[in-house]
C-alpha cells in the first residue's frame, strides 16, 4: 500500500511513523539505532537495494511498496533523491532530506517539493552546529562593530577531499548574513604580501588522523581573544539532529525547512 501523510498534533500520543530511505548505509544503521531508544518515533519500513530485514522493520526497494508513514528520513544517494521528492510530492508525506551532493538542478525540485509537501533540508543536521549558527549571529554584528577580526579554522579526517569543509562555509555564511553580506572569504594568504582586510572573513583547513570534525569560529580584537567550538566526536551527532527534525516535521503543512526552525 502506498504510503501518505497523516497531520499529527501535539495532543496525540500516537508514535510517529518514519520510513528511512537507505537504511542499510552506515547513517541509516545509527538512525535505527537512536529511534530504538525514542519513545516519540518508530520506523515502520526502510527502502534500499538490500531489502533484508533489518531491526524488526521490513525494508523495501521502493517507497511505493512501504506502509502508511507521517515522515521519511532520508540519507541514500544524490541519484535517488528526484524519485524521493516525486513521491512526496505524490502522496504528501513530509521528509527529511539528509543526502548531499545534490545538483542544482535537484535544489531546485527541492523549492518546488516545498510548495507542496513539507521539505526540511540543512547544510549540517548537528543540533550543535545550529545553535551556534544562530549564537554567531547575534554575537557577530556586536564584535564587528567593535573591530574584531574573524576567522574560520575547520579540522577533518585525512581522506576528507574537499576544502573548506561545507559546514565552515555556512558557518561563515551565518556570520555574514547578520552583517549584511558585506564580508567576502580569504581562503589563502601564502600568495601576497598585504594586510588584513577588516572587512574579510579567513577561513582554513586543516587535514589529519582520524578527526571527524573540528570547527573554530575566532573573534580577534584588541587586547583579547574569543573562540566559540564545536568538536563532532563521530557522524552519530548528525543522525540525532536528522531524528529531531523528523519529529519536528511530521505533520507540517507545505514549506521549506532547516534546522533553525528545529531548535526555535
Amino acid at each position: 500500500m502506498a504510503a501518505h501523510c497523516r497531520s499529527v498534533s501535539d495532543e496525540e500520543k500516537t508514535m510517529i511513523r518514519a520510513i528511512m530511505n537507505g537504511c542499510h548505509g552506515v547513517m541509516g544503521h545509527v538512525i535505527t539505532d537512536i529511534i530504538s531508544k525514542d519513545d516519540a518515533i518508530e520506523i515502520v519500513a526502510g527502502v534500499d537495494m538490500n531489502t533484508e530485514t533489518y531491526a524488526g522493520y521490513p525494508v523495501f526497494k521502493s517507497l511505493a511498496e512501504c506502509p502508511e508513514a507521517d515522515v521519511i528520513i532520508d540519507f541514500s544517494t544524490a541519484k535517488a533523491v528526484d524519485g524521493l521528492l516525486d513521491y512526496c510530492e505524490e502522496k504528501k508525506v513530509p521528509v527529511v532530506l539528509c543526502t548531499t551532493g545534490l545538483s542544482e538542478e535537484q535544489l531546485n525540485h527541492v523549492k518546488e517539493a516545498s510548495k507542496v509537501d513539507a521539505v526540511l533540508r540543512s547544510a549540517n543536521m548537528s543540533i550543535g552546529i545550529n545553535l551556534l549558527m544562530k549564537t554567531l549571529k547575534e554575537v557577530a554584528p556586536v564584535l564587528a562593530a567593535a573591530g574584531f577580526d574573524i576567522e574560520i579554522l575547520e579540522k577533518h579526517h585525512n581522506r576528507k577531499i574537499d576544502a573548506p569543509s561545507g559546514t565552515a562555509i555556512a558557518l561563515a555564511d551565518a556570520i555574514n548574513e547578520s552583517l549584511d553580506n558585506t564580508y567576502h572569504y580569504k581562503y589563502d594568504r601564502s600568495s601576497e604580501r598585504v594586510a588584513r582586510d577588516p572587512k574579510e572573513i579567513g577561513i582554513q583547513a586543516m587535514r589529519g588522523g582520524t578527526i571527524v570534525g573540528e570547527h573554530d569560529i575566532m573573534f580577534a580584537g584588541r587586547d583579547e581573544v574569543i573562540t566559540f567550538t564545536h568538536t563532532a566526536y563521530s557522524r552519530e551527532i548528525f543522525a540525532k539532529g536528522a531524528v529531531e527534525a523528523a519529529k519536528f516535521l511530521a505533520g507540517k503543512p507545505a514549506g521549506l525547512y532547516d534546522m533553525s526552525d528545529v531548535i526555535g
